[in-house]
């Protein structure tokens, strides 16, 4: 990055192999997010092979995009709080603990996607974010998605991968 910081959550994170999110995942989609204002922001192009029918989104890559981008905002919204950049130590991982979608139209596969997701509660290693999906500028779906910090470099002991 020549001595550049990326303005991406995802770079962040090294290694990461997740289908949705992760750098290291030649075959996966490569979501990118980051900060706009207090919104975390990403956009996405999909391509023929993620039809769910003809023109429209696969309602399960749409699930997954939302997946990761919130939890990469739980991630980034808690280094955020700490006023830490994204690259300190300690490092936090979040998986899903729920996620609640609600599908409102069809979400066309020939345009980008955007995301925008914002934290409305944290409460100890709980972190709920709301985010809502547009195609053309039109909200497809919106969902409410409880991340849970399981790792937490400071926390790790021997034998204890997950640090929680």
């Amino acid at each position: 990055m020549d001595n550049i910081k990326s303005k991406y959550f995802q770079d962040y994170i090294p290694s990461n192999v997740c289908f949705g999110c992760g750098t290291a995942n030649d075959k996966g989609l490569q979501i990118k997010s980051y900060w706009e204002g207090e919104e975390a922001v990403c956009h996405w192009t999909p391509e023929t092979h993620h039809h769910g029918w003809p023109e429209v989104l696969c309602g399960g890559i749409l699930a997954t995009l939302i997946d990761c981008h919130t939890m990469n905002t739980a991630m980034a919204h808690a280094y955020r709080l700490e006023n830490r950049e994204l690259d300190s130590l300690p490092s936090y991982k979040y998986a899903t603990g729920s996620m609640s979608i609600k599908y409102l139209k069809p979400t066309s596969n020939n345009e980008a996607v955007e995301l925008r997701a914002r934290v409305t509660e944290v409460k100890r290693r709980k972190t709920v974010i709301w985010c809502e999906a547009f195609s053309n500028g039109i909200k497809t779906a919106e969902a409410e998605v409880v991340g849970i910090r399981v790792f937490d470099s400071s926390q790790v002991q021997e034998g204890n991968v997950f640090g929680v």
